[in-house]
């Protein structure tokens, strides 16, 4: 079995791990350390996998769907009237729906 601080294929060392983990104020133990560092490790590899792909011929791109932005022409058409949308609240008070605080700051 190879030491905790032996580096993987992938080059991901404990001590890599426990670098990381220091830089992002993590504090881990050595139990953890040694089960996050091959872990770490073979992720790095999956990654690093994908440069092995022949991907010449694809174009890059950010989605992988086309997409396109959906407008339509603002067109003014009738809506309802404030005192028809406030016909249903169970509150209303200056021409809006009131509703309980829930905060318990002051207006």
């Amino acid at each position: 079995m190879p030491h905790p601080t032996d580096e993987s294929p992938a080059g991901i060392s404990r001590d890599d791990v426990a670098h990381l983990a220091d830089l992002a104020r993590i504090d881990l133990s050595d139990a953890e350390l040694d089960h996050l560092a091959p872990q770490l490790a073979v992720i790095v590899d999956a990654i690093a996998s994908i440069n092995e792909l022949a991907t010449d011929d694809v174009p890059p791109t950010s989605h992988a769907l086309g997409l396109t932005n959906v407008f339509r022409d603002d067109v003014v058409r009738p809506s309802l009237t404030q005192n028809e949308a406030l016909s249903g609240a169970p509150l209303v008070e200056d021409g809006r729906f009131s509703v309980p605080r829930i905060l318990g700051e002051d207006a």
